[in-house]
Parts: C-alpha cells; structure tokens; sequence
C-alpha cells in the first residue's frame, strides 16, 4: 500500500525526523489557507498521486511548456496561482503511463536553503534476508539512471535486525554519503529514526529523494515516498486510515474485497490463473505470441466457487479486454471448482468474448466435463502453449 508525500512526512515526524513544514491541501477552497499557514516567501507546491517523476511531468490541460508537477514559487499570491492552476488537473510522468493521475490533493511546503542533495532509500534485501540502506552522493536525480551511468555512487548496507542499526553501520553509511561536521552529527539521530520507523510500521519502501544537507549544515528529509507490505496491514490500522482509493485502479480494489491478487495491465487478455508463477508464464507466453495480458490475476490455491466467480467478473468488467483465458493447474485448488465458478459467472455477467479454458490437476476429467455440458461457448486447450496460440487467434479472428 502507498501513501502520499504530505502523508510519508507526518508520519516520519512522528519518529523525529527532521522535516520541512507544509500544509496538505483536499479541495481548491483549502489552497489559501494552506500559503497563509507557512511562513514564506519561499513556498513548494507539489502535486500528490502515487507516482514518481512528478518535477519533470507535464498536465494534459496546460501547455507544453507549462511547468511540471511540482512548483517553487517566491511569494504568497503565487504560490496560490501555481496551486490553482495545478489542482484537479491531469499530471502525466514517466511513471503514470499515458493516462497521467489526476492531482486530487497539494503539499504547500515551507522552502529550504540547499547545499547538497543526497539519496536515501530503505528497503528488504532479500538476497540476504535483511532490511538495507541504499545511498548516493547523487540525490535529486533518476537512481535508476545513476545506477546504469555510475552503479559505483551507489553504497547497498545490510542490516542485521538481532543487533539492530549500530554505530559502525551509521559511521558507514555517512561515510558513504561524505557528511561532515553538523550532518554527521544529524546522522547519528537520523539513520536510526528511519530504520526505526521502517521496521515498526512494516514499510517494504522507504524512499528519500532527496535528502538534503542545508547550507546551515543540518539533514532533512526533502521528499518520502513510502509502501507497505499488504501482508502486515492488520497490525496498523493507522496506516489502512491513510490509504487513498481514488488513486488505486477500481478493479484492484474490487479484487481486494476477495482477496484476490490481481494487477490491472493495458493489453487485452484477460487472464485467470491459480499461482503467481504459474501467472507470470501465462502473462509470458502471451507475450511470446505477439499479444498484451490486461491483467496479472491470482485466484490462489484454495479459491472458492465464489471467488472465481468474482475473478470473472471482475475481468469481463474491463473494456479493453477482447479475450479471456483461464489456465489452471488444480494441485489444491480443485479444477471443478474453477470450472463453476466460470459457469456462474458466465451466467451472470454473459459472454461477449472469446474464452480459452485449459485445466490440468485435480479433479481435471471432471473440470472439463462440467464445462462440455455447460453448452457455453468455450474453446478448449491441452496446454499452457495451445491454449496462449488459440486466444491469441481468437482475438484476431483468425
């Protein structure tokens, strides 16, 4: 689960670190109240949605000249005008797709004297099972760009969680970071706030880009992007508060009703599988035969009838599909199941593209059965590979 930037740094300053002030804003009425609330003359303004990139993007409404997602203006009545302008407007950046997110909410955010941008992320490092600091004297930019161009400014410290964040990981990573004087004395407080903070909230991304050194030589979190691990949620019901649908896909959330694992993607295949691994080869071979899955969706081990049926609908409900295919590998999830939850499903939400059924596991022979006597259109197939090469026809009509 992702939060918003305004959302990140409250909760961060809960722990102690040292942040910019600003004031969220949730409706065009709120944008003056929010500049009159900072002391200024140097205001941030920074669009809000899930989606990295947001400096650099452009509105769809505005110019292409028009300046980008996030804003620093110089007096009161401009700042107010940036934050007009930006509000309710589509932002697209390299990370929205063509789509763009439309700017629901602003962060107005006090300005800050910069010396030097610095990059900090936190993350689980599952090669050795541990949470890790990423660093680089390269803050402010693409880290994926630095890691191409330069992967040497890029510093990886695992953590060991018996002893928790020492002094010696701490003297590494400033080091690391080349601070001096006062930041390094910063760091000493900072580091363990936000390993701290990472690890008691069940974050899986804790991103700081940048984090900067102030020309008062002080650190401060500039910007945080944050992600949590779905899997720990019922233990912060805090942070499930802070969760904004309005940036989630309505199919995703549709399928978090039931519990299904389910990705919204832009191709026109629509894929029910059972396993993720086995989803991903389906996705795959698609690919391989010169068409797009509009979807990642794992119905799980032990579906129910009822959950498939969800499934179902839930991939008949996008317009973009033009084709289904249901790959199922019954070990304990059981292919008769599979094979009414389609029927129900089909019953009730109709039929109105070609589906490619292909079962094997449990229950198999009399999967296949209850779907031969359904009298519903169904093309059948023996294996993964036949039944991606006959959906693939199917939607080209061939």
């Amino acid at each position: 689960m992702n939060i918003h930037e305004y959302q990140a740094k409250k909760l961060l300053k809960g722990y102690g670190v040292s942040v910019s002030d600003g004031a969220p804003v949730l409706s065009a009425a709120d944008i003056a109240g929010a500049v009159k609330s900072l002391p200024g003359p140097v205001y941030v303004v920074k669009s809000q949605i899930h989606a990295g990139g947001r400096g650099k993007g452009k509105f769809k409404e505005l110019a292409p000249d028009a300046k980008g997602g996030v804003r620093v203006t110089f007096s009161a009545d401009d700042a107010i005008k940036n934050a007009t302008e930006m509000f309710g407007k589509t932002l697209v950046t390299n990370q929205t797709g063509a789509a763009g997110k439309q700017v629901n909410r602003l962060y107005i955010e006090d300005g800050a004297d910069i010396a030097r941008e610095l990059y900090l992320s936190m993350l689980i490092d599952r090669t050795v099972g541990r949470p890790a600091f990423v660093v680089s004297t390269e803050g402010g930019m693409d880290i994926e760009q630095v890691a191409h161009d330069t992967p040497e400014k890029i510093i990886t410290l695992a953590v060991d969680p018996t002893t928790g964040l020492t002094a010696a990981d701490i003297a590494k990573l400033s080091d690391a970071l080349k601070l001096e004087g006062d930041a390094r004395k910063d760091a000493e407080t900072l580091f363990p706030q936000l390993y701290r903070a990472f690890t008691e909230k069940d974050m899986s991304l804790l991103e700081v880009n940048p984090l900067i050194v102030m020309k008062t030589g002080q650190l401060r979190v500039l910007d945080a992007k944050v992600s949590f691990d779905n899997n720990s949620l019922f233990r912060h019901p805090d942070v499930v508060a802070l969760r904004d649908m309005t940036e989630e896909d309505a199919k995703e959330i549709e399928a978090s009703k039931y519990e299904l694992s389910y990705v919204a993607l832009d191709g026109n295949i629509g894929c029910m599988v059972n396993g993720a691994g086995l989803a991903m080869s389906t996705m795959d071979i698609i690919k391989l035969y010169g068409a797009e899955p509009a979807n990642f969706l794992d119905v799980g081990g032990g579906a129910s009838k009822e959950k498939v049926t969800a499934a179902f609908k839930i991939i008949t409900a996008d317009p973009q599909v033009k084709g289904i295919l249901v790959n199922i590998f019954g070990g304990i999830m059981k292919c008769d199941v599979i094979a009414e939850g389609v029927i129900a499903a089909v019953k009730e939400v109709g039929l109105k593209v070609p589906l490619v059924v292909r079962l094997e596991g449990t229950n198999v022979e009399l999967g296949k059965k209850i779907i031969n006597e359904s009298g519903l259109n169904v093309i059948s197939a023996n294996d993964l590979d036949d039944a991606a090469q006959k959906i693939v026809a199917a939607i080209k009509g061939t």
